[in-house]
């Protein structure tokens, strides 16, 4: 019977043993605490580690108060991004600026040729009218092209040509006189302005522009201008309907 028992402990079909060593929780915790106090160690040498690479320690000895110099340069940055924000919109401005002024400018040359193509007109009209001038030396006085309208009620605006025959003819200094016809509260009416006769001076053509203020009752029909020379005698005539 024993040596049943004894073979069949040392077969192989014999159950078997685990061995386990047992520690107190004590010495497991101490254990634990010196595993988390050798990552700190590391964890702590390579920060360490990394400072002195990057050049931290050097730094903060070369700048003891390195806060308030990285403090100062966020204001100095702040400052130039607030100046240059400024720059652009001075920058802007001068541009609005610069493309009004080019503008205007372009302006001012589209009516300088206007204006210079109008004096060659005038130009090629006063050789016109040289022309048509005898080369006689009498003085003789004409008035053309003689145009009035109603611009308000009660005022008239006018505009004639006086010209004078003879290329080399003297100064011409006289006068002309204003005559406004028509009707008057259903009545003949004739009208001369107050200020009566005006001044006139010319070599061999003029042109005279003014306006004349009426009673606005009064229906002007027609206008009539006289030339008058310094001896108040009269050079011409011309009338013209309203």
């Amino acid at each position: 019977m024993r040596w049943k028992l004894m073979r069949r402990r040392l077969s192989i079909s014999a159950p078997r043993m685990i061995v386990r060593s047992h520690l107190p929780w004590p010495l497991r915790w101490a254990v634990v605490a010196v595993v988390f106090g050798f990552s700190a160690a590391l964890a702590m040498w390579a920060f360490e580690f990394g400072k002195g690479i990057a050049g931290l320690d050097r730094i903060a000895g070369l700048h003891p108060d390195v806060s308030a110099e990285l403090e100062r340069l966020r204001d100095e940055v702040q400052r130039l991004q607030t100046e240059r924000e400024s720059s652009s919109s001075i920058a802007n401005t001068a541009d609005s600026l610069l493309k009004t002024e080019r503008a205007a400018q372009e302006r001012l040359i589209e009516q300088l040729k206007r204006i210079e193509a109008e004096n060659l007109e005038l130009k090629a009209d006063l050789g016109f009218f040289e022309r048509l001038l005898p080369a006689t030396a009498s003085a003789s006085i004409s008035i053309r092209a003689l145009q009035a309208e109603s611009s308000e009620p009660g005022q008239l605006r006018f505009q004639l040509l006086v010209m004078q025959a003879g290329k080399h003819a003297p100064e011409f200094r006289g006068r002309y006189e204003i005559t406004l016809s028509g009707t008057l509260d259903e009545k003949p009416w004739n009208y001369s302005p107050p200020d009566g006769l005006r001044p006139l001076k010319m070599k061999q053509y003029l042109r005279v522009e003014g306006m004349v203020t009426h009673p606005p009752e009064a229906v002007v029909k027609t206008i009539q201008i006289r030339v008058l020379g310094p001896d108040g005698g009269i050079k011409a005539t011309q009338a013209a309907a309203i």
